[in-house]
């Protein structure tokens, strides 16, 4: 492996750089982001997209038969590949106002972090690269990724890696927060949904008065009653509950979203087989139809803190003056360790009230969270990361 080192000195001041290009940046933001793009619905922001391949001068883009935007900013040895990806979804639906507020510090927004903001970066480095008269030796292929949340399940990046002939040596997906934003690990994963319907013949004189929202309590209770333990790390995370039409009308249906993480696989399998007895058993005694779905799953794994691609990363990081913030993904970062590919998941700036309608990220740090993207690309392209 190359010294790290000579290309941390060589590095220019990238951050005070790449503050000339803040209203191409931020007029992408904002076209990127006012356009609704929830799961299985982002065709037109992927469109959107394409054309600003095309208008960086990027012929060889495409959309892929997911429903992928690909860009492939072209190397001087083509041998191999850099993947870049930022996903094109947010949980935000078509009814939502996508309508970004811009100050002279922050940007607030439905899904300006999450992640406007990190396709934004990506769409922009082209012109960057251009201007700057940086050449890379691997090509470089720009990706925004569809299918990536909630029931989507990473659909388009496991779509991309099945079927593309490209040869990948090195992946980084961006995601718009926070800056610092170390990934190179994946934890195991379990993601489903526990739906409740009071039947429309339910026996009345047999139960008493029955609600979905009710029956849902139970189970949530009982989960919370599960022994889990310190080592490996794990934890139940209750995403969401919905349920009911009114004040003064019994709930007929409710839903729970929820999520096990976990360091451990089998610890991940043994949560799942407990909580479908937890359904089966409330289900049995209430009357009520209560039905587990599980539509999602990860499996632990990643390259090692130590790897030559993560220390690039750090180094990098140091150069900057950023200070790590290490943390497993589930996101699309599992889907490329699955492959065995080095990669890494990346933060762009600092954010806050994530996934609220007024999210809002800071503007100032974005320089430096491209800066660290453009320098862990360099590292790669250079050899530095072998």
């Amino acid at each position: 492996m190359k010294d790290i080192k000579s290309l941390k000195k060589e590095l220019p001041d990238f951050a005070e750089k790449l503050k000339k290009y803040r209203e191409l940046l931020l007029a992408n933001l904002v076209m990127v982001g006012e356009i609704p793009a929830p799961t299985f619905h982002e065709s037109r922001r992927v469109e959107f997209i394409l054309n600003r391949f095309d208008e960086a001068g990027m012929t060889d883009s495409s959309i892929d038969d997911a429903g992928n935007g690909i860009g492939v900013l072209s190397g001087t040895d083509n041998k191999a590949a850099i993947l870049l990806n930022a996903h094109a979804d947010t949980i935000f639906s078509d009814k939502t106002d996508h309508t970004m507020q811009v100050s002279s510090d922050t940007i607030t927004g439905p899904g300006v972090a999450d992640n406007a903001i990190g396709l934004a970066a990506m769409i922009t480095l082209p012109y960057i690269l251009d201007d700057l008269n940086i050449k890379l030796e691997n090509d470089l292929v720009l990706m925004a990724g569809v299918k990536s949340l909630g029931r989507g399940n990473l659909e388009g990046m496991r779509f991309f890696l099945e079927k593309s002939s490209i040869k990948i040596k090195n992946a980084i997906c961006i995601e718009g927060i926070q800056l610092g934003r170390l990934s190179y690990s994946s934890i195991g994963m379990l993601r489903g949904e526990i739906t409740c319907r009071v039947p429309e013949t339910y026996d009345w004189s047999r139960f008493g008065d029955s609600s979905a929202i009710l029956t849902l309590n139970e189970v949530i209770n009982k989960i919370n009653d599960m022994r889990l333990p310190r080592r490996p790390r794990t934890s139940i995370v209750m995403g969401s509950i919905e349920g009911g039409t009114s004040f003064n009308t019994i709930a007929r249906d409710a839903t729970l979203r929820f999520e096990v993480r976990s360091e451990s696989q089998e610890v991940v399998e043994r949560a799942g087989e407990t909580i479908n007895d937890i359904v089966l058993e409330v289900s049995s005694k209430t009357g009520d139809q209560v039905e587990l779905d599980i539509f999602a799953k990860r499996i632990p794994g990643g390259i090692p803190y130590a790897h030559p691609l993560t220390r690039c990363a750090r180094v990098v990081m140091e150069s900057l003056g950023i200070e790590p913030r290490l943390a497993p993904s589930i996101s699309e970062l599992s889907a490329l360790i699955d492959k065995n590919i080095p990669a890494l998941t990346l933060g762009v700036t600092i954010g806050e009230r994530t996934f609220k309608t007024n999210e809002t990220i800071q503007i100032e740090p974005i320089y430096k969270g491209l800066a660290h993207l453009i320098g862990t690309i360099l590292a790669i392209d250079g050899g530095y990361c072998e």
